[in-house]
């Protein structure tokens, strides 16, 4: 059996299936993401609980694995030479799983990196302009009388989401015909924008609607339907 003892994070979340992919998470768009990822791959996994309610996230444990306290975190004991591969940050995550597998990403270099690309996208577009304009539209950003900071990050993501939508005007996904770590990597941030956040109206989701098109066929997956609530909160 494996052993994954030497990793002190196994020590607030013990692993009941050492030889599983180990997901330490939460179900916020980032942290879905990990979860539909491996739902999509249907490998064998053992997710684990990061409270936030509780500071989970700033415990040693988890710091051991994350030193940026951020979810998702992954420890898989069967990584590259078979030795287990602790790894942070979502994008990293999907790359890693896609590569690992040889799935959701295209085999050809060009298509690779043109994927890639996306997933760089959303990481340094969609996922800090979404959430800053979930702050001050839903939560304590809603509160301040200037509104400039709220309309500069709906302006972004208006933006944003009008490159997603031109580049899903002729294809079924932001690849092509072909779902990949593009698609996992955007859409959990599109549906928490309209969603959690509120923010529908106020972006003019209306105005999008190739990634609206694109947003349901996303959502009707059942690994999609599953993810979203993996871990499950307690």
């Amino acid at each position: 059996m494996t052993d994954l003892s030497s990793f002190p994070i196994t020590k607030k979340w013990p692993a009941q299936h050492p030889d599983r992919l180990q997901l330490y998470s939460l179900p916020t768009p980032n942290g879905v993401k990990v979860s539909i990822m491996l739902e999509e791959l249907g490998l064998p996994y053992e997710p684990h609980l990061v409270s936030f309610e509780t500071q989970d996230q700033m415990s040693p444990e988890f710091l051991s694995l994350n030193p940026n306290n951020k979810i998702p975190a992954i420890l898989d004991p069967d990584g590259p030479g078979g030795k287990p591969l602790a790894l942070f940050e979502s994008g990293a995550i999907l790359l890693y799983l896609a590569e690992k597998t040889g799935k959701f990403i295209p085999q050809d270099a060009a298509g690779r990196y043109e994927t890639i690309q996306w997933v760089m996208f959303q990481m340094g577009g969609i996922g800090p302009m979404f959430g800053q304009l979930g702050f001050f539209n839903k939560f304590a950003g809603k509160d301040y009388e200037d509104k400039r900071p709220r309309d500069r990050y709906v302006a972004e993501s208006k933006r944003l989401l009008g490159v997603v939508d031109k580049r899903l005007a002729d294809r079924a996904w932001i690849m092509g015909d072909s779902y990949t770590i593009a698609d996992i990597a955007s859409f959990p941030w599109i549906r928490n924008l309209i969603g959690f956040y509120e923010a529908g109206d106020l972006v003019g989701f209306n105005d999008f609607p190739n990634v609206a098109r694109a947003l349901e066929a996303f959502v009707a997956r059942p690994a999609v339907a599953a993810g979203l609530g993996i871990p499950k909160r307690g």
